[in-house]
């Protein structure tokens, strides 16, 4: 282990020495990663934790920081100096909101068998068995409160006895479930399904408990898609983001205000969706985040209350990066969170009225002007149904354009994720680029941030217009005399994965090799062992052994990779999580199989303790040293 962390301080010490140096894998993992805590009581200090990845340790190390929000020099403190305001204190100062998992149901054997003690089975009668990266043991978690001082056994729960997860599973945290101003009521999301419902449904919703009562009331009943993230204003209104369509997980995300027993839609006649949003502090109106033009910006509405005047939405960033969290409301300016894709997020804070964006945290900014930066330009290309498709292309550090470069399809995941300015530390374009790759990233149908329409139209037609494309993208840059047309490439994970293996069957010999992580390879199979059947359902419209369903067959015949291998001619490398259980384990193996029947030069590259991602630092160079290695050998 002191070998490794030897070698990247000697990395460290060359980039130094040398100066300007390109991105390696190895200093991609050196990266810091900041995470903001907040601000203190006058709005004048910021905390935040910086992390930074700790390879001999396969782990991270945290330090604690504060820094003035306008920035200057940055201290280092002790976790116990941190004076943030706490969110689950109620206003009154007397109850503390927590959360943790309660046994509810005996589903493990050692529950059911209380002898045999040393078993190891799952008992299931229904779904809902395994999730994201976990098995359902029986334990949900639940939201309690107790007395600030009381011992956590004196604490209640407002979800007894019942079988449902708040926070939800399995990315949600505190931010779903909130006092109410008058510290009588507690608010909390929860998708109160079993079974094979919870599996087929997003009809999340938001509750509120009557700590005198102890009774709950749905208040979000009538809406049967996704209500989450409820947040009050100052004048004690009630927002959350709200998506209308049960099933659809990429449905327009719009923003919801109830007052006085009136609902509002803020963003309904916005042509966009929501990613995040924040009250103003006068509590007229809400900033928000939406992605927009291949980029995620600042937005605003206002909430004109009981005025009968329609809410009107402005955007109020624009520039090649990405806004991707809004910290606090300052005077006169936003402080926030912003990445691009040769830089990882640092806090900045915006000028209203100016409109600029000034830099407060300079967590990467030494590190970075060592490294030589890639290019990147932003293009339009000419889809096949005659539309005009942002194509982003990150050109190599020091480009030449007399020369010919290789160069990579690279396919987004999804599929109704935004392809914008993001910082990946698997995915990195910059890195890519380093290479000396060309990377042709094409905001293909489904892609957020080109209207509603461009970005459902992804649904139910995943082997169709959206493979057009691909090909219309690689094509037209492939006319540029710098790209090399014998060494085109196609690469990407999860939807990304699936667009390789599909690409695989109908490149009439376009590319020279592919890379697929965590791609669906069998529709029927993925179908039969994902985990949010609610995504298929919606996405190819319902299941396989429906032959009536001309919409499903299509998924399960036309657009499914694996009636395609036959035509498979091509290298592939395949990577695997063993705990992936959104794409499961099965795809993989099965398109290696296949591959290496055919006698395809193919690799499988299989990571048992990883999920969807790929989270641990020592893995993750293995992961990006077989990337390039597959690369450098097959193009």
């Amino acid at each position: 282990m002191k070998k490794i962390a030897l070698f990247l301080g000697l990395f460290l010490s060359v980039l130094v020495a040398q100066g300007q140096q390109k991105m390696t894998p190895e200093l991609l993992w050196q990266v810091k990663r900041i995470s903001v805590i907040g601000l203190d009581s006058q709005g004048e200090q910021m905390y935040y934790r910086v992390s930074t990845p700790n390879m001999e340790e396969n782990g991270f190390d945290s330090k604690y920081y504060k820094i003035a929000v306008t920035g200057g020099k940055a201290q280092e403190i002790a976790k116990e100096a941190i004076e943030v305001a706490d969110k689950n204190i109620s206003p009154d100062g007397k109850y503390k909101l927590f959360d943790k998992a309660v046994a509810i149901e005996a589903i493990h054997s050692k529950d059911v068998y209380k002898s045999l003690e040393k078993s190891d089975a799952y008992i299931f009668t229904d779904l809902d068995n395994r999730h994201w990266d976990v098995w359902n043991d029986g334990r949900y978690s639940h939201v309690f409160y107790k007395e600030v001082n009381a011992d956590d056994s004196e604490a209640i729960d407002v979800m007894p006895n019942e079988p449902y997860y708040s926070p939800q599973r399995p990315f949600g945290g505190d931010e779903d479930y909130i006092w109410s101003p008058d510290s009588k009521s507690i608010y909390y999301v929860s998708k109160k399904l079993k079974g094979k419902a919870y599996a087929t449904s997003t009809n999340t919703d938001i509750y509120k408990y009557d700590l005198a009562t102890k009774t709950t009331t749905n208040i979000t009943e009538n809406n049967k898609g996704y209500d989450m993230n409820p947040a009050f204003s100052s004048q004690g209104a009630l927002a959350w983001t709200q998506m209308k369509t049960d099933g659809n997980e990429s449905d327009k995300n719009d923003i919801v205000v109830l007052e006085n027993g009136v609902e509002q839609n803020l963003t309904a006649q916005w042509d966009g969706t929501v990613r995040s949003f924040t009250w103003k502090k006068d509590g007229k109106g809400i900033y928000f985040t939406a992605p927009v033009d291949g980029t995620i910006q600042l937005f605003e509405v206002n909430y004109p209350g009981r005025k009968r005047i329609a809410p009107i939405v402005k955007q109020l960033s624009e520039g090649p990066f990405d806004v991707t969290s809004i910290v606090a409301e300052l005077d006169k300016k936003l402080l926030v969170t912003r990445s691009d894709m040769n830089h990882a997020n640092e806090v900045y804070s915006f000028d209203l009225k100016k409109k600029d964006f000034q830099q407060i945290t300079q967590v990467n900014t030494e590190f970075y002007s060592q490294i030589d930066m890639p290019k990147i330009e932003k293009r339009y290309v000419t889809t096949t149904d005659n539309k005009q498709m942002l194509v982003w292309v990150i050109l190599p550090p020091n480009f030449d354009a007399s020369k010919k470069y290789p160069t990579l399809l690279y396919a987004q995941g999804g599929p109704q994720s935004p392809l914008s300015q993001f910082y990946s530390f698997r995915w990195n374009f910059s890195l890519m680029a380093s290479q000396d790759y060309i990377i042709v990233a094409p905001n293909r149908r489904g892609m957020p941030g080109h209207g509603v329409e461009w970005n459902a139209e992804i649904s139910k037609d995943w082997g169709g217009q959206v493979m057009d494309d691909y090909l219309s993208a690689i094509d037209e840059l492939a006319k540029e005399p710098y790209v090399d047309n014998d060494r085109l490439g196609a690469i990407g994970a999860s939807f990304g994965g699936y667009s390789v293996f599909y690409l695989a069957g109908i490149h009439e010999k376009r590319f020279k090799t592919f890379i697929s992580h965590d791609g669906v390879f069998d529709t029927r199979t993925m179908y039969g062992t994902t985990e949010e059947l609610f995504f298929v359902n919606n996405d190819w419209g319902g299941n396989y052994w429906d032959t009536n369903n001309t919409v499903a067959q299509k998924a399960y015949n036309e657009f499914n990779p694996i009636n395609m291998v036959s035509k498979w001619d091509t290298p592939i490398l395949i990577i695997q999580g063993g705990k992936d259980y959104r794409v499961p384990i099965e795809q993989g193996l099965s398109a290696f199989q296949a591959a290496q029947l055919l006698d395809i030069k193919s690799k499988l590259l299989y990571f048992p303790d990883e999920n969807h991602w790929i989270l641990q630092p020592q893995n993750a160079i293995v992961w990006q040293t077989e990337f390039f290695k597959w690369l450098k050998e097959t193009l």
